[in-house]
């Protein structure tokens, strides 16, 4: 057996691959970026064959820069973007650009669903409210809008299934990303027959399901040449990136919770059953491990928000760092920390992308709220900060809430690229009153989680708890109490926004569409 487990990590903004050692180790990796096209609103699509070459180009490179060879990797392992809708002939050739999650475009699709099926019958079967965002939706959009490309179709894949076509010539899926298709009986693990009925969906589209740890088989001489890699290395099939993310964090006994902040951000727990939110709000992915699962709830525009604001708004800062060679981060960083709390009566509502939980409002749109003649550009970045803060807020309200949260949530595991930002972080222990744990890895988290599910799957560890041993924590950040009036006072008054700009965000939504 080979040293190494190879992770690959399919994002939004790139393919990420990291060698793991069989003690839970971090060796090198490489990252190969893929564009991400907008062609209307609302619509996100990327290129598959995009995903492919990042595949084999990280992995070639991987390989070279540490000097293996592919007989000392293991396994692959794979952990992706979830909801998305890519289409294939029976010869895994991709029929149009992939529907990635953050496309909304469906909404027809959504309602046409709602009214055949209704929102609580999908709700407690797949563990998700119907929803624009899921694969269902995107699937049947096709086949009202393309449909010589949805006749073509022989499979509809994620992200990682399509690499996992490409590497062993199987058409397969996970419980995880199978469980975020609005089409998956979240109890039973199969795709529930009512729901294909009662769309005409062919079972046939979809590829067969499985536990995340499952070999999926052999790489194939082809893939082995292309990639660098041995022909027979073990694919095992991973999971969505949020089910690796979970693992990846030390969230695999009941109870434990903790956030991811990137693109997107959520905030989960581990729990032995599906948790319900009687508003619908929240919802249910499998875990990595089949007997749990991860109840969730996921905003849309959380790295994004940041992300837009330093590119639209932010030249200055970006100029600067070019210049002295610095993080443009950073400095808005910077900038944020000098603000008072609050940020002088200035809120952002982070709705960019419409919203998925806690709003399911694919009309919302982001704004700022409360600019004044004395609102400074760190008020301005504090407030996009603060923002994102407010709207996951919600989210860890209603999981601690939840049944599954026995005696609340005493502190929250904090991963992503976001992590890494140490003003962000307080202000979000101020936001929620909640102490933030950093562990060891925090970008690496969501590979680390493929890696050990990779392990699990050939047998080089028992189980899934192993995770303990390799991502300890690091660091708390303790939540300032005195703030504590200060935020839950924003915080009412965020919600209470949002509610006033329902019939604005419609109004403009019927004018994007004349």
């Amino acid at each position: 057996m080979g040293k190494f487990i190879l992770a690959h990590d399919l994002g939004t903004s790139g393919n990420k691959v990291t060698l793991f050692s069989l003690d839970g180790k971090q060796g090198a990796s490489c990252l190969y970026e893929y564009p991400t096209r907008y062609p209307k609103q609302n619509w996100v699509e990327q290129n598959p064959d995009d995903f492919w070459k990042a595949v084999c180009l990280s992995t070639r490179q991987l390989l070279e820069e540490t000097r293996l060879s592919g007989s000392d990797v293991a396994a692959v392992c794979f952990s992706g973007q979830m909801m998305g809708c890519l289409l294939v002939d029976s010869e895994g050739n991709p029929l149009r650009p992939m529907i990635i999650w953050a496309d909304t475009r469906a909404g027809t699709q959504e309602a046409e669903m709602e009214q055949k099926l209704g929102m609580n019958y999908v709700y407690r079967t797949t563990g998700h409210r119907i929803s624009a965002s899921y694969s269902a939706a995107k699937l049947l959009w096709v086949r009202d809008n393309e449909p010589e490309v949805y006749h073509r179709a022989y499979k509809m894949l994620h992200a990682k299934d399509y690499i996992i076509y490409k590497l062993t010539g199987k058409f397969v899926t996970d419980y995880s990303d199978a469980s975020g298709t609005n089409l998956f009986d979240l109890v039973k693990k199969r795709w529930d027959k009512n729901i294909l009925d009662t769309l005409g969906i062919s079972p046939a589209l979809l590829p067969e399901a499985h536990p995340s740890t499952d070999n999926a088989g052999g790489i194939t001489l082809e893939a082995a040449r292309e990639t660098g890699l041995v022909e027979g290395t073990p694919v095992i099939i991973g999971g969505g990136d949020g089910s690796c993310a979970c693992v990846g964090a030390g969230v695999v006994s009941e109870g434990s919770a903790y956030n991811v902040l990137g693109s997107s951000s959520w905030i989960s727990l581990a729990s032995a059953a599906p948790v319900y939110d009687p508003e619908l709000r929240t919802f249910t992915w499998v875990h990595l491990d089949p007997g749990l699962y991860t109840p969730c709830g996921t905003m849309q525009a959380a790295g994004y928000s940041y992300n837009w604001y330093k590119n639209t708004l932010c030249g200055g800062e970006i100029a600067e760092a070019a210049k002295n060679g610095g993080n443009p981060y950073r400095l808005i960083d910077n900038g944020a920390s000098e603000a008072a709390p609050g940020a002088g009566g200035l809120l952002y509502l982070p709705y960019l992308l419409g919203e998925r939980s806690p709003r399911w409002n694919h009309e919302a749109r982001g704004a700022f709220v409360g600019l004044s003649i004395t609102t400074s550009k760190g008020d301005i970045s504090r407030a996009v900060l603060e923002g994102v803060g407010f709207n996951l807020k919600i989210i860890l309200q209603i999981l601690e809430q939840g049944a599954v949260a026995q005696g609340g949530i005493d502190k929250v595991i904090m991963i992503g690229g976001g992590a890494k930002g140490a003003v962000w972080l307080q202000i979000l222990a101020d936001i929620w009153q909640k102490p933030l744990v950093v562990p060891v890895y925090t970008e690496e988290a969501t590979s680390l989680g493929a890696a050990v599910c990779g392990g699990v799957g050939i047998g080089a560890f028992k189980d899934f708890s192993v995770i303990c041993q390799f991502n300890g924590p690091v660091k708390t950040i303790t939540p300032h109490q005195e703030l504590a009036p200060v935020y839950e006072k924003l915080f009412g008054i965020f919600n209470r926004t949002y509610d006033s700009l329902l019939d604005v965000y419609h109004r403009l939504a019927s004018l994007r569409t004349t």
